[in-house]
């Protein structure tokens, strides 16, 4: 099974941050990355340019990201029926109790604070995919079971 991750993450040192924890983390991982809330949204509404995207298995998105808040695009992420259920945890770098909050009630499934130092990243992303896609085994194993 291929797993695919949507990163939304408008920092170029962040994106490449992320490829490197994700090395070998788990099999035929794809990462598709945008750099912004309403891009992330077209990408997961399959709007062009992302006619043929595939639906991911897990979003990480920006805190921070630009033209629309975290909160926003979970809120469009959660009201829309093809996406409502999708995994989306963010990472930031903030670690307000107010923006976790937001998030949360917003419909993130987690939130991560960017730890500052590479193996505490390395370990928060690894941590974080190993998590998900043990659930995307799990939904896949029970999609394929005979009624």
């Amino acid at each position: 099974m291929k797993f695919h991750v949507l990163l939304v993450e408008d920092n170029e040192a962040d994106v490449f941050l992320m490829e490197v924890a994700l090395e070998g983390v788990v099999p035929d991982l794809q990462l598709h990355v945008v750099t912004t809330g309403p891009d992330a949204l077209t990408f997961l509404n399959r709007r062009a340019p992302h006619g043929d995207a595939p639906t991911p298995h897990l979003v990480l998105l920006d805190g921070s990201t630009p033209c629309m808040t975290a909160a926003e695009v979970l809120t469009d992420v959660r009201q829309c029926w093809s996406t409502a259920d999708l995994p989306v945890v963010v990472f930031s770098g903030s670690s307000s109790e107010a923006d976790i909050q937001r998030a949360l009630e917003a419909g993130a499934n987690g939130y991560v604070t960017k730890p500052v130092g590479l193996d505490e990243y390395t370990r928060a992303v690894q941590h974080t995919l190993n998590t998900w896609y043990a659930h995307a085994l799990t939904t896949q194993a029970s999609d394929h079971r005979v009624a």
